[in-house]
């Protein structure tokens, strides 16, 4: 078990919330975050799947709050940032790709549903904890965003598109609080083998899903993610990590992927 930093080894105890936490990327920064000292706040749909992770982050010595939350629902984003007391780092993960369909045949739900979750779900959420963050002294706000931000492909429209959203929003933002107590950060993973993304995105077809990733010698997994976040957050308050881009070895850029069969 990692050594979990406690108030009084380095100073006051901070609060770290992190949406998407149920699963995944937001699972795994979690736990390494509550590993670094924070208090973890994990925020998603599901109810039971936050209790599971913050159970497993209390068994291993950490502090973990639940927040069962829709990052789309505004309201609910409102009310549950009135009663956050404090807010010293918040991790935008919520987020998903659905579909692989060519433009031409693309579904505009699909298309609306990532924006709604990827883009305007993290501006509900930094809107709503930007006083809290600011407050804090060192306030942290990270976007998960992809390499998709960047990059367009074939049958990737929707998701490349909602992804150049959060791209522009961390961007922005960085823009905007220049000169104020907060650092803006940007991680743009690339090929990431988690248990439901590809799922999601190819509709639960499990055949098409471990196609993603056959072949390919050690895609990163959520852990991977988990730790670069971590160690973007926990630089020193004058040191802002403007964007990374973090790739398996396998994966040159997002068409030139090498595979051993």
């Amino acid at each position: 078990m990692a050594e979990v930093r406690t108030a009084d080894a380095k100073g006051p105890v901070r609060t770290a919330v992190v949406t998407g936490a149920s699963s995944g990327i937001g699972a795994a920064t979690a736990r390494a975050l509550a590993c670094e000292g924070f208090e973890v706040v994990l925020t998603a749909r599901r109810a039971d799947r936050l209790e599971s992770v913050a159970k497993e982050i209390r068994n291993d010595g950490g502090a973990a709050r639940v927040f069962p939350l829709d990052v789309t629902d505004r309201g609910a984003v409102l009310a549950f940032a009135e009663r956050l007391p404090a807010c010293d780092v918040l991790v935008n993960n919520a987020g998903g790709a659905y579909g692989t369909e060519h433009i031409e045949n693309a579904d505009p739900g699909d298309w609306r549903s990532m924006y709604e979750v990827n883009v305007v779900g993290a501006l509900h959420m930094t809107q709503a904890l930007l006083p809290r963050l600011k407050a804090s002294g060192d306030g942290v706000v990270v976007v998960l965003s992809s390499t998709a931000s960047f990059t367009c492909y074939e049958g990737g429209g929707g998701y490349s598109a909602a992804k150049h959203g959060a791209h522009v929003l961390a961007e922005t933002l960085r823009l905007e609080v220049c000169g104020e107590p907060l650092r803006v950060i940007e991680i743009a993973p690339g090929m990431v083998q988690t248990e439901e993304f590809s799922l999601n995105r190819y509709r639960g077809d499990l055949s098409r899903a471990d196609a993603v990733y056959a072949g390919v010698p050690d895609p990163l997994v959520a852990e991977d993610v988990a730790d670069v976040v971590t160690w973007a957050v926990t630089r020193p308050p004058h040191v802002n990590i403007d964007l990374l881009v973090v790739r398996p070895r396998a994966q040159a850029a997002q068409h030139k992927v090498h595979r051993t069969s």
